[in-house]
């Protein structure tokens, strides 16, 4: 039986030791996409604490999910985070370790700082399931099969996202690029 089966069992169970192991495992990539996406630690931190306990209620309730737990409570912040949305727009911040300066000299500090800028301007341009898509192919690492099951949409649909979102993403920063170039060089 695989780790995630045993710790599902355990779960249902109400096992602290099973709901613990879960909670290591996955809420550090909870927190990480949930950052990613609301540009908010506070609101980050929120939506961790929400998806466990979605997931907890979800359990008490005789559901949750059989398998795919990380995709499960992926899609329980996807769906708490577009509520955010929906509320109110927030500005996408890029992975914590991009904001922490190192020591160089002051050239290459706004430099950075721009480009983050630019990149930052490039995926809050995306829909929302691009931008989705994106932030877990690409800063999360998972395969195109895991970003279905967490979006609930066909491979081949998240293939189409990727892909728009990639060319999005192009021109997006190609067009600003070229006018950072011109801009320099005037």
């Amino acid at each position: 039986m695989n780790e995630e089966i045993r710790l599902l069992e355990g779960a249902r169970q109400f096992d602290l030791d099973s709901l613990a192991a879960i909670y290591d495992r996955y809420s550090n990539g909870l927190y990480l996409y949930a950052a990613r996406l609301l540009g908010n630690a506070d609101l980050a931190e929120e939506c961790v604490a929400e998806t466990f306990a979605r997931f907890l209620q979800a359990l008490h309730n005789g559901g949750g999910p059989r398998d795919h737990l990380q995709a499960y409570l992926y899609r329980i912040a996807h769906n708490w985070i577009t509520d955010v949305f929906r509320r109110q727009p927030v500005q996408v911040e890029l992975d914590e370790n991009l904001g922490r300066e190192e020591k160089g000299d002051a050239d290459e500090t706004v430099q950075r700082e721009m480009e983050k800028q630019r990149v930052r301007a490039a995926l809050q341009a995306l829909t929302p399931d691009q931008r989705q898509v994106i932030l877990l192919r690409f800063f999360e690492g998972w395969e195109n099969e895991q970003v279905a099951a967490a979006v609930e949409k066909p491979v081949g649909a998240v293939k189409a996202l990727q892909h728009r979102a990639i060319a999005s993403l192009r021109r997006w920063l190609g067009e600003d690029q070229r006018e950072w170039n011109h801009d320099r060089a005037g």
